[in-house]
């Protein structure tokens, strides 16, 4: 097991599945302006970039001109909705606890109100040392510029912190900085993207990171 001293965690699809409430808070923006609703599996291959990039993906070519009401309407929308479905991966808390001692990071490109939301309102935000949402700092995942000054700021080197996620972000993200990457297959992310990524670790289910880390 290799032992490491800096934990940075993706959060949808890596600690919550929250999949659902997005796709419904997605169709709800299209419904009101009008355009066709898509399927919950196109909505989900969206997701990873941010609100914006969400929702630019979910207008076609046609409909790009809606973009600002769209964003408006989708954010009030799932500020309300935000934890109708959306809970914990089975094992997540348990994952949290078993790395209690060692520090731990959420690093994600989703708005962090909407995470600190969930992760308050689920009681994991007590386990982390922090909460880096897409607005919290200048530049957004797989961008190295992100998380070097978290390496620095924890006093930790690059091949002693490992970044866990389920999506491609994540996985540049720590190739991009130098630190250790590890895949979880069983998010909203694409498995076979993930591998040909060639990350240092991969996981079919979070509980599997007590065999890998200490």
């Amino acid at each position: 097991m290799k032992k490491i001293e800096l934990m940075v965690f993706d959060f949808d699809g890596t600690l919550v599945y929250s999949g659902d409430d997005l796709a419904n808070s997605v169709n709800h923006t299209l419904k009101k302006l009008g355009i066709p609703v898509l399927d919950r599996k196109t909505i989900i291959g969206f997701v990873g970039d941010g609100v914006a990039k969400l929702i630019e993906r979910s207008l076609d070519d046609k409909h790009h001109d809606m973009f600002d009401e769209a964003m408006e309407i989708f954010r009030v929308h799932y500020a309300e909705h935000l934890l109708d479905t959306t809970d914990l991966y089975p094992g997540v808390r348990d994952i949290l606890e078993h790395f209690k001692d060692i520090k731990k990071l959420i690093v994600t490109n989703k708005l962090y109100s909407y995470t600190l939301m969930i992760a308050e309102e689920l009681g994991i935000d007590g386990y982390f040392k922090t909460i880096i949402g897409a607005d919290s700092v200048s530049c957004r995942k797989p961008d190295p510029g992100l998380l070097i000054p978290l390496l620095k700021e924890y006093g930790v080197e690059k091949r002693d912190a490992v970044v866990i996620g389920d999506g491609v972000n994540d996985i540049l993200l720590a190739k991009n900085t130098g630190a250790l990457s590890c895949a979880l297959l069983n998010g909203l992310g694409d498995r076979n993207s993930l591998l040909s990524l060639d990350p240092d670790y991969h996981c079919e289910d979070i509980s599997e990171l007590k065999e890998l880390f200490e």
